[in-house]
């Protein structure tokens, strides 16, 4: 097997998986209970989250079933704590439906959004940092587009948006980035299956001073700001990945360099990710040969990889669009997404097959 769709989620790596199992067995006691196995609990739940904070910087950090709660609680947490300050949300329209989606529903009940696309913009983060004005209340912005592998310089921005307007909050959606990008940002949301932890964890980082309004209710775990017993050992194997995660930009720069220049040989292959794009992620269409034709064959070689365009019944992927892809080519594009294991054989033997898919299926 052959996987090349870590974009989508990796594989749990070996230290992730023995830190969830131990946990369980020995540490299983709820972390609210005040004996000796609930105190043992609380202090999993403590040394994770000084392991996640040495990355992300000083604040607070609280622990959710993954990215999308964590982006959902950021943004409607904000709007809702500091309405007073406005009812302007700048993003981009590359965003994951965890943002785009709760923004959609911010605007259809009165808030005015402003969607930038790259496409559109040189200077990518000076035009978002362009669009604040004293009425925008949240800036939410991914660090790594997960399609293409974009990247803003969410410090940059960070700095830029500030000196627009110090009271404009923040929100970095840093999923495809953490580990990977230096980040900055008032909330930074983060997911576990992205970085080789398991699936149904991730935390929201909250920069000092910033406040935000609970999105789930109940009984008052985590500071009252994210309610719900903790899962201490998905929590135990999220720190563990984040502390054996040992993909690297200059490893990533070889593997993205030899699959460019194996699938540069293939006629009619076009890159949608540009030099602006972290190493580990290369989107690219193949003329005449449609992702989802392309993607099931590979598949029956034991080859995954994911499609660049959100096929769901025929419609092309609004977020290449921002890009400046056509529908076209949207509908011929294929993601493929490395980790620290990937090697060039694998992908010698991907371009291979998909050299042998054009020969088969190209119209």
């Amino acid at each position: 097997m052959i996987y090349l769709d870590n974009a989508a989620t990796t594989k749990p790596c070996a230290e992730a998986v023995a830190a969830v199992t131990d946990t369980m067995r020995e540490c299983f006691g709820n972390a609210s209970s005040l004996h000796r196995l609930g105190i043992e609990s609380e202090k999993v739940i403590s040394a994770a989250r000084r392991v996640l904070l040495s990355k992300l910087g000083e604040g607070e950090l609280y622990f959710t079933s993954g990215a999308t709660e964590s982006n959902n609680t950021a943004i409607y947490g904000v709007v809702q704590t500091y309405r007073r300050n406005g009812n302007r949300i700048v993003t981009t329209a590359m965003e994951h439906p965890a943002v785009a989606n709760p923004i959609a529903r911010l605007e259809e009940e009165g808030c005015e959004v402003v969607r930038l696309s790259p496409k559109d913009h040189e200077d990518f983060e000076q035009a978002i940092a362009d669009a604040v004005d004293a009425k925008t209340v949240l800036v939410s912005c991914m660090a790594v587009n997960n399609e293409t592998g974009y990247t803003v310089d969410v410090k940059r921005l960070y700095k830029l948006v500030k000196r627009k307007n110090e009271k404009t909050v923040v929100h970095i959606d840093a999923v495809q980035g953490f580990l990977k990008v230096p980040l900055d940002g008032d909330l930074i949301s983060i997911s576990g299956h992205k970085i080789h932890g398991p699936k149904g964890i991730g935390a929201l980082y909250v920069k000092k001073g910033i406040r935000f309004t609970p999105l789930l209710l109940g009984g008052g775990q985590q500071k009252k700001q994210r309610s719900g017993t903790e899962p201490v050992e998905l929590i135990a194997g999220l720190a563990a990945a984040v502390k054996s995660y040992r993909g690297s930009a200059e490893r990533f720069a070889q593997l993205k360099e030899h699959l460019v220049a194996a699938l540069s040989g293939l006629e009619g292959v076009t890159f949608n990710s540009t030099d602006k794009c972290v190493p580990n992620i290369v989107n690219f269409s193949i003329k005449g040969v449609r992702s989802e034709i392309m993607l099931h064959s590979l598949e029956q070689q034991e080859i995954y990889v994911s499609s660049g365009s959100a096929c769901s019944k025929g419609k092309t992927s609004g977020v290449l669009a921002a890009f400046g892809v056509s529908d076209k080519d949207a509908d011929s594009a294929i993601r493929v997404s490395m980790c620290a294991d990937t090697t060039e054989e694998e992908l010698d033997i991907l371009v291979e097959n998909i050299r042998k898919g054009i020969e088969r299926f190209r119209r």
